[in-house]
């Protein structure tokens, strides 16, 4: 039996970005067997209702449609939640209220821990319209955030979301966080799950927080069983 509470994963939006982040969970244990591994719990939905119609132009919130996922999860057994979708996040609440008793872990919150412990004075976040609508990092943040270009990132965003994710993609974002980081950024964020998958740190001249692998660390340490607990 594995030292981990069983993850449940609340996913779809999109699919590359779940199976990224289930890649990088897998990637985080030091295993030696499949034992060692976590169970996991996934619900891929990408039937959600779309974040940024929902945040930027009243369309159907996805917020009753992430409270069922949850609810579902828990009910198979998921002892914790997490969630690879940054803009998803502005709904949180809705999670919370359907499973009150099981810990979610915030995805804004785990990459915005690891670039402060960068002490940058500012963070640049390339992020998609809901993201940046409903201010998810700028609240987290202790210090000023500076947001991409959205008529930049979100094409960016849908092609990659379409299956390119080639040289024009990653220029197209690489571009965009040298400009951030010229207008005063120490950190680049990451802020939405497709941007990694085109995007890398060498890429970037300053530290680039990958939001998905933050949150896949963070959940590991959460789901993470006391010692005293574990077999």
């Amino acid at each position: 039996m594995a030292p981990y509470r069983t993850i449940g994963v609340i996913g779809g939006m999109g699919p590359a970005a779940t199976a990224d982040f289930l890649a990088l969970l897998v990637a985080g244990v030091a295993a030696a067997r499949d034992t060692d591994h976590p169970r996991v719990l996934v619900d891929s939905n990408p039937n959600v209702p779309d974040r940024n119609a929902a945040a930027l132009h009243g369309a159907d919130s996805p917020g009753p449609a992430l409270a069922a996922m949850a609810h579902g999860l828990v009910g198979q057994g998921a002892a914790l939640l997490a969630m690879p979708c940054n803009a998803a996040h502005g709904w949180a609440d809705a999670i919370r209220a359907a499973a009150p008793e099981t810990p979610f872990v915030s995805m804004i919150d785990a990459a915005v821990a690891e670039a402060m412990a960068h002490k940058p004075r500012a963070i640049g976040v390339l992020a998609v319209g809901a993201t940046l609508a409903l201010d998810l990092y700028g609240r987290a943040c202790p210090v000023p955030v500076l947001a991409g270009d959205l008529a930049v990132v979100q094409p960016a965003v849908n092609a990659i979301k379409a299956g390119d994710s080639g040289d024009a993609v990653r220029a197209a974002l690489a571009g965009e966080a040298a400009r951030l980081v010229a207008a005063g950024a120490g950190v680049i964020i990451a802020a939405c799950t497709e941007v990694p998958l085109a995007l890398g740190q060498g890429d970037v001249t300053v530290p680039l927080i990958n939001s998905t692998a933050a949150l896949a660390r963070a959940t590991l340490a959460a789901a993470r069983l006391p010692d005293r607990m574990a077999p």
